[in-house]
């Protein structure tokens, strides 16, 4: 049985899109998967919003778990991990609860096989950019195979999940700007605006105009300048988020030109590289403590970016992450418990540019964090690609991070330290420029990692720091990382390698959290 409560033989034809859990023959609760996911909707629990979705045939609906509707009985009540699958299943979204107005599963990065690295990918856009064939090229099979294990395994085949995350990206521009309606058709992907109308009426019975209305925004959330698209937008996170500590690591290791952020760590601003050109965003906490959400402004040079945007950004702050589940096994550990208690909802920092998590890995490898950032500004610097755009709040960036492509032609005469290290960096540089090494969400963890580590110069502290940054790997303790082990021992627990490995197992599938809670000690 796969996480999704299907078999292998369900994977090896072609089906019509089914539910994650239904009623039974013996019973409509006798699936225990059923019961469990029906307990959580009739109690209208929040924490399981995003986990999965509420499907009512009798009124053709599908639902967050708390959607304050009156609870269906449960013969008419099917559960689908995706809201592809119910829109494949001829459901429309609730107009009452939003159901993709919250945070993403965490399912996508818990989970490390085919399915959960293509809706990385789907949700970075690549099926928009690619098409399908370009996703099940990056994931290695052909697109057969690809539709055939997404039906079976998420109830919905590529071109279905990347559909309905079109509308969602919709919904959010409709919703959160004022950017003419022609303009959030093209921006969320679809091909044409007759494509667009019909997507968000089947989906949400609602034509666009009539979505922006209903929500009662506040003007001017969206405007052009020249060459620009600014936005804002609010992200909501699962609760509790710990949103404070997460912007702090991010502003320690700011990148002076490209990256600044408060004193206070309420906010963090930097440039990114998108598919179609640079962009600025600006990140703040918003929200409560019961529902935490994340403040986006943003300048991008192509509205088309909006949608991998805000991927990355959920991934940089790691927002779906289901906190309260990883801090009651965390707690379970003595050592750990006063650390958990004090900074509930710690989150993993992720990565909004795989490559650039690479160099600051080898860069900042064996040597203090300040002593990085200065080594990683002189990089930038000398070769970033040189830019002006203004910083949400006042202020201007003048560089993006430099490219594999200018630190593998020039950078021996920035990079500074033993010869080995720059010929390390050098080579991955000219690995990644040359198409050797790919870097990417779509990658197994196994795979990076392995890859990675066949290069010279590259271990398994900096094999595993990519990993944990880039695919957010729930499951990785870096005991060679030096800041780690002295917290370890400051908690009372062993500070040698081994034997923090061996206690650390308690902590599994979460230990990259608990690895948070060490160097936060």
């Amino acid at each position: 049985m796969s996480a999704a409560g299907v078999t292998l033989e369900d994977m090896t034809t072609l089906q019509h899109p089914r539910p994650v859990a239904t009623a039974t023959p013996d019973g409509p609760l006798a699936d225990p998967v059923f019961a469990e996911r029906y307990r959580a909707m009739s109690a209208k629990d929040a924490r399981f919003d995003g986990q999965f979705i509420t499907g009512v045939h009798t009124t053709g609906i599908y639902c967050r778990p708390s959607c304050p509707a009156v609870t269906p009985k449960p013969g008419n009540v099917s559960f689908y991990l995706t809201a592809a699958a119910a829109h494949e299943a001829g459901l429309r979204a609730c107009k009452r609860c939003l159901p993709d107005a919250v945070p993403g599963s965490p399912e996508w990065n818990i989970r490390d096989d085919l399915a959960a690295r293509a809706m990385r990918l789907i949700a970075d856009g690549t099926v928009e950019r690619e098409g399908v064939p370009g996703l099940a090229h990056r994931l290695g099979y052909t697109p057969r195979h690809l539709n055939r294990v997404l039906t079976a395994e998420l109830g919905a085949g590529p071109l279905a999940l990347a559909r309905a995350h079109r509308a969602q990206t919709a919904r959010l521009l409709l919703t959160g700007s004022d950017l003419p309606i022609t303009d959030v058709a093209f921006a969320a992907g679809f091909r044409s605006v007759r494509q667009f109308n019909e997507t968000m009426s089947e989906v949400y019975r609602l034509t666009p105009g009539a979505i922006r209305t209903a929500a009662r925004r506040s003007p001017a959330a969206a405007h052009r300048e020249p060459g620009t698209v600014s936005l804002s937008l609010r992200l909501p996170a699962r609760a509790p988020f710990d949103g404070a500590s997460v912007l702090g690591f991010l502003a320690a290791r700011a990148i002076d030109g490209m990256e600044t952020a408060g004193a206070d760590g309420a906010w963090y601003a930097r440039t990114l590289r998108l598919p179609h050109g640079p962009a600025v965003v600006r990140l703040a906490l918003a929200g409560t403590a019961a529902a935490p959400a994340v403040q986006c402004d943003a300048s991008l040079a192509d509205v088309a970016d909006l949608a991998p945007l805000v991927a990355r950004v959920r991934r940089l702050l790691d927002l779906d992450a289901d906190a309260e589940a990883i801090d009651a096994v965390l707690a379970a550990d003595p050592a750990l418990a006063p650390s958990v208690a004090a900074a509930p909802g710690l989150r993993v920092p992720g990565a909004v540019d795989a490559e650039e998590i690479v160099f600051r890995a080898l860069i900042g490898q064996q040597v203090s964090v300040a002593a990085a950032r200065t080594a990683l500004t002189r990089l930038t610097d000398a070769l970033g690609e040189r830019l002006d755009l203004p910083v949400p709040g006042g202020g201007a960036f003048t560089r993006l991070f430099p490219t594999a492509a200018a630190i593998a032609e020039r950078g021996r005469d920035v990079l500074r330290g033993p010869a080995r290290r720059v010929d390390a960096i050098i080579g991955v540089a000219e690995a990644l420029a040359g198409g050797r090494l790919r870097i990417d969400v779509g990658e197994s963890r196994d795979d990076l990692e392995q890859r990675l580590m066949a290069l010279p110069g590259i271990g398994p502290w900096t094999a595993g720091y990519v990993a944990l940054r880039v695919l957010g790997s729930p499951d990785i303790l870096l005991t060679g990382d030096l800041a780690l082990r002295q917290g370890a021992a400051r908690l009372g627990l062993p500070a040698d390698p081994r034997g923090l490995a061996e206690h650390g197992a308690r902590w599994a599938p979460w230990r990259s959290y608990a690895g948070l809670h060490l160097w936060r000690a």
